[in-house]
């Protein structure tokens, strides 16, 4: 399948919200956690870091204590693992990116290496925003959930962002975000059950330093899920300067589906 095949369908805003059915199997987070426990030694066994720093972005409305499990696993893995320190994701509030690009300015100068940034749903946008302010600075955007894409409705969380924010939706600022792809190596995963934000909105178009890999999970589980786990050790574990595109060969194709069929 072509780039251009997978693009069109996000110049129509027609998505819809995931179901109630899929709202309801959002509970599936509390077994893929307990699942993730158990498959840990396997996950253990996942590419080891090489050190580099790796700032996590929490969703909307959750803080660093829910990324906590994925910053402890990759920790283990041998990553210098930081979460934002901003509190609570409230929406873009006036100021916040300045924040998010300080932080990740100073994780840069202080390690003298560039970061891979993961952002969660909401957190995945702020993500390819500031890669896209400081590329100079991002090694490497890992978005989980995010809606990167096609109307800001087909999600099951947007009025819960005007109440949290206090702002509109239709905010031009929000809308900026969510135009381009940062011009550094950028992983979506995603799955097609996620309850909360339309699959489609979350799939990149396949390019020289973009790609999706398609998980069976949640979406409020996607920080929890044993093989989201291992796809981001898989993609963080890769030498600098020579990314490739994730290998669903072998054993692999029974976890991880072909993230453009059926598009």
């Amino acid at each position: 399948m072509t780039a251009a095949t997978v693009t069109a369908p996000f110049h129509t805003p027609a998505h819809r919200p995931p179901s109630k059915l899929l709202q309801l199997l959002e509970f599936r987070a509390l077994s893929e956690f307990g699942t993730s426990l158990a498959l840990l030694p396997l996950l253990r066994r996942a590419p080891r870091g090489d050190g580099h720093p790796v700032l996590v972005l929490p969703g909307l409305i959750a803080s660093d204590s829910s990324t906590q499990p994925l910053r402890a696993y990759l920790t283990e893995l041998g990553y210098e693992v930081h979460g934002w320190g901003l509190g609570r994701n409230m929406g873009l509030k006036p100021g916040l990116e300045d924040k998010m690009k300080a932080r990740l300015s100073e994780l840069h100068e202080t390690t003298g290496r560039k970061v891979s940034v993961i952002g969660w749903s909401l957190g995945g946008i702020y993500a390819r925003e500031i890669a896209n302010e400081v590329p100079e600075a991002v090694r490497s955007v890992i978005t989980l959930g995010s809606p990167l894409h096609g109307d800001p409705r087909a999600t099951n969380a947007w009025r819960i962002y005007e109440l949290a924010s206090g702002q509109s939706i239709d905010d031009p600022q929000l809308k900026k975000l969510r135009d381009e792809p940062p011009p550094v190596p950028t992983t979506s995963i995603f799955s097609r059950s996620d309850g909360i934000v339309a699959w489609r909105c979350s799939v990149e178009p396949p390019t020289d330093h973009s790609e999706c890999i398609e998980v069976m999970g949640s979406h409020c589980g996607l920080g929890v899920n044993a093989s989201v786990l291992y796809a981001v050790a898989d993609r963080l574990a890769q030498p600098e300067g020579d990314w490739q595109k994730f290998d669903r060969g072998g054993l692999r194709t029974w976890v991880f589906p072909d993230p453009y069929r059926a598009f």
